[in-house]
């Protein structure tokens, strides 16, 4: 695990990854100021100071996927099919204990990560909105937190299965700022709601965009199955797989 976190601090665009979730949440805090203020007015104020924390799960996705997609990077041009991979198992052929560590680093930063930043946009909200900023509450931090974590595991797994980081990451994006396909099919079915990106958000929002209402405690469970689902298909092929 020491090697995992180490290897993934190396990594230049993991820093991306780790700026851009520590920071841009609470830069929202003052960019949406006027956003805001028209919610107050409309009596929107259960999710002050959650609702900018979706553009901080860019980070936590960036970190999820070059976790692995590092692992399957060229090493250079004069051997286009070498790759980390290859070393990696050399020094830890032991691939479940290796996908364990991996996870493992991964959740331990995105945790953090999550917990400062949600905690920093919940506190600067109070500052900008003293008198209608809803109150501390360590529970939906955590909350926070915790689907931080899960959504960079489920990149993790993704890109474990298609060893593809560019793609994953692409539809990722794309996913969670330009075009929600999961948002879009919830007006088709309301079962849609229960897609892991969906749900996930449940856990610590309190409106209900989607029209869905689905408690914390359930959400957490759904999200937490299809994370555990996918990260057992991805073990299944990285044993099945040759490095």
């Amino acid at each position: 695990m020491r090697a995992e976190l180490r290897k993934l601090f190396g990594l230049p665009t993991a820093w991306v990854g780790l700026v851009l979730g520590l920071i841009a949440a609470p830069a929202l805090v003052f960019v949406n100021a006027p956003g805001v203020r028209r919610a107050i007015e409309s009596g929107e104020i259960a999710d002050l100071g959650y609702e900018n924390l979706g553009i901080g799960l860019l980070g936590a996705l960036i970190l999820g996927v070059v976790t692995v997609s590092s692992e399957y990077t060229s090493t250079g041009d004069d051997s286009p099919g070498a790759h980390q991979m290859t070393a990696t198992l050399l020094a830890m052929p032991r691939r479940t204990r290796l996908l364990v560590a991996k996870g493992m680093a991964l959740a331990l930063v995105v945790a953090v990560q999550g917990a400062l930043t949600a905690s920093a946009a919940v506190l600067l909200t109070e500052v900008v909105l003293p008198e209608y900023a809803p109150p501390f509450a360590p529970d939906r931090i955590a909350a926070a937190a915790l689907y931080w974590t899960l959504l960079a595991l489920l990149a993790y797994a993704v890109t474990l299965i298609f060893r593809n980081g560019v793609i994953t990451l692409t539809v990722f994006i794309v996913n969670s700022t330009v075009v929600s396909v999961s948002y879009l099919l919830t007006k088709l079915t309301p079962w849609a709601a229960y897609l892991p990106d969906i749900v996930g958000a449940h856990m610590f929002l309190r409106g209900d965009a989607t029209g869905v209402r689905i408690a914390p405690l359930t959400a957490g469970l759904v999200m937490t199955a299809w994370v555990a689902a996918l990260l057992a298909v991805a073990g299944y092929l990285f044993h099945r797989r040759p490095a």
